[in-house]
């Protein structure tokens, strides 16, 4: 099942919206699969799809982000303020896309199944735009005394940082061990594709 195959992707982008005065980007790849029965389809996804952990293990779908930052320092008598953070976001997405057109009954779970692991993908970028968003928030206005030259401000931010991050990381983990769970969202939607 992770055995490695050639990966057709299909790149989709969406047009850059304006989130809080900055960027968020949105792009879909998909990645072919083929089969005619969902137990087909599944088992190229598991040949196909996406590699995480390291490259190690392949998963159905995955939604990943690229976040930088435009950081306005200003010098205030001795310290330093941030005084603005402008984001700029880009949310990668990667979803199955079976290759032909699919039978009537197959085409049917099908579609229940990549409907259902779209949703799941969009929980994440969501938890990504609240990354985004905390980030912001815990570090916009941070000041630092006895720093005119705006340098120690910089190691500053890297608490707060560090705490969003890690905040985000656990909300993923915690979503995804409730999804993937037996009688999980993600377990369902698979066991429908496979044996309904």
């Amino acid at each position: 099942m992770i055995r490695p195959a050639l990966i057709a992707l299909a790149l989709l982008a969406a047009p850059a919206a304006r989130a809080d005065d900055g960027t968020v980007r949105e792009v879909v790849k998909s990645y072919a699969i083929s089969g005619s029965t969902g137990r087909e389809l599944y088992d190229s996804i598991g040949r196909s799809g996406p590699l995480i952990r390291g490259g190690k293990t392949r998963t159905i779908a995955h939604t990943d982000y690229d976040l930088r930052w435009r950081r306005d320092y200003r010098k205030q008598g001795n310290a330093c303020v941030l005084a603005a953070a402008t984001p700029i976001l880009t949310i990668t997405t990667t979803l199955p896309k079976p290759k032909g057109k699919l039978p009537q009954a197959t085409q049917a779970k099908w579609q229940t199944f990549i409907t259902g692991i779209a949703a799941h993908e969009a929980v994440h970028a969501q938890l990504m735009r609240e990354l985004m968003q905390t980030i912001r928030a815990t570090t916009v206005g941070l000041t630092v005394d006895n720093d005119p030259k705006c340098i120690k401000i910089r190691e500053a931010i890297q608490t707060p940082l560090r705490a969003a991050v890690a905040d985000y990381r656990a909300k993923t983990r915690e979503f995804e061990e409730a999804e993937m769970r037996q009688g999980g969202n993600v377990w369902g939607l698979v066991v429908g594709l496979v044996l309904l």
